[in-house]
């Protein structure tokens, strides 16, 4: 018999203790992280320190960083409300892959429009179409039980092919020398860098739609609405709640944000339309959302230290020859330490009495 046991708190810990406890499961990644290295024979400080001089010792790297950082966290806070209510939507990829398509069309249909008119039409668009794809899980939860998982997982590869036949097929640029891509976005549709640095004025857009949605849950019915309900389904519906209304909200709310990101990713970082666009933006997003507890303004911080470690492991690879895989498996440590540590919120480790 172990000597310990799991106990349940009384109270669960505070916001203090939750922030150790988490420090505490980002330090354990990070040691089972250099133990990787050292069992392929790569110096375990030298690798760990390579890691985090190339995503934030400098501030090229700095800045690198948070242009990943921006899709990764507006797909992310969608994940989070749709989170909220317990409806697991993993299709952030391929809403992600619509929004991008959504504002491409625009900037492809009406590329002579002035960029005051033709920047908010192809947001509007790949939120339409990011949303879009949200809604179909949510009728088919609604019509016919479908689990959500699995229909958003599904509906991510049929996303990426769609995206595949239009840069392969109707859209490719007759100048790409058989490269499968749109031509290059006119000057009106590409949302322009901050000042010198080369930071696009995405960063704006996650920092408004982050306190919009902070906003949603702090102030709003109909954020109470989204909390209670994923706290307890049962008690939501038998005082009254639209749950199945919700179910659509959260889950077109939480599209709408992915296509967001890939209109910017689209419009500010690619300046077209091709397969490179797909990094895996919506499947980090997930971790990101659970590392940051589903709160809108931590996610920012999550989404950075990701986005990071994507940038990191790229001078692992220059400089230690670490396989470019070595970041996948940063993030799933980082996630499962994170979700074991969540553990200890509510509960403790007690010794167990002699006898």
């Amino acid at each position: 018999m172990l000597p310990m046991r799991v106990a349940k708190r009384q109270e669960p810990l505070g916001y203090w203790g939750s922030c150790v406890v988490l420090s505490v499961a980002l330090l354990l990644s990070l040691l089972l992280s250099a133990g990787m290295l050292a069992i392929r024979g790569t110096p375990p400080l030298e690798g760990i320190l390579t890691l985090f001089r190339g995503a934030f010792g400098s501030p090229w790297a700095l800045e690198d960083s948070i242009l990943k950082a921006i899709p990764i966290y507006l797909c992310a806070l969608g994940v989070a409300v749709a989170f909220r209510l317990k409806i697991w939507n993993i299709g952030a990829e391929g809403q992600f892959a619509l929004g991008a398509i959504g504002a491409t069309w625009v900037a492809l249909s009406f590329p002579d429009w002035p960029k005051f008119a033709l920047l908010p039409a192809m947001a509007a668009m790949a939120c339409l179409c990011g949303g879009f794809w949200g809604l179909i899980p949510a009728l088919l939860r609604q019509k016919f039980r479908a689990n959500e998982i699995i229909v958003t997982l599904m509906l991510n590869y049929v996303a990426i092919l769609f995206l595949d036949y239009l840069v392969y097929g109707v859209w490719k640029d007759p100048a790409s020398f058989g490269f499968p891509m749109t031509p290059v976005f006119t000057d009106g549709a590409i949302v322009g860098k901050i000042g010198t640095s080369s930071i696009n004025w995405g960063l704006a857009h996650c920092i408004l739609l982050g306190l919009v949605i902070w906003v949603f849950f702090r102030f709003t019915r109909l954020g109470f609405e989204v909390k209670a309900s994923g706290d307890n389904v049962r008690a939501a519906r038998y005082a009254g709640l639209p749950y199945n209304r919700l179910v659509v909200l959260v889950l077109v709310i939480s599209g709408a944000l992915a296509g967001w990101a890939g209109f910017l990713e689209a419009s500010a970082t690619v300046h077209r339309l091709q397969p490179s666009i797909m990094v895996g933006y919506g499947y980090t997003a997930i971790v990101v959302a659970w590392l940051a507890r589903l709160n809108p303004l931590a996610i920012g911080f999550a989404a950075l230290l990701l986005a990071g470690l994507r940038v990191g492991v790229e001078s692992l690879q220059l400089d230690l020859q670490v396989p470019a895989a070595f970041g996948g498996i940063i993030e799933g440590l980082v996630l499962l330490t994170v979700l074991a540590g969540g553990l200890f919120t509510h509960y403790r480790l007690v010794w167990r009495r002699p006898g």
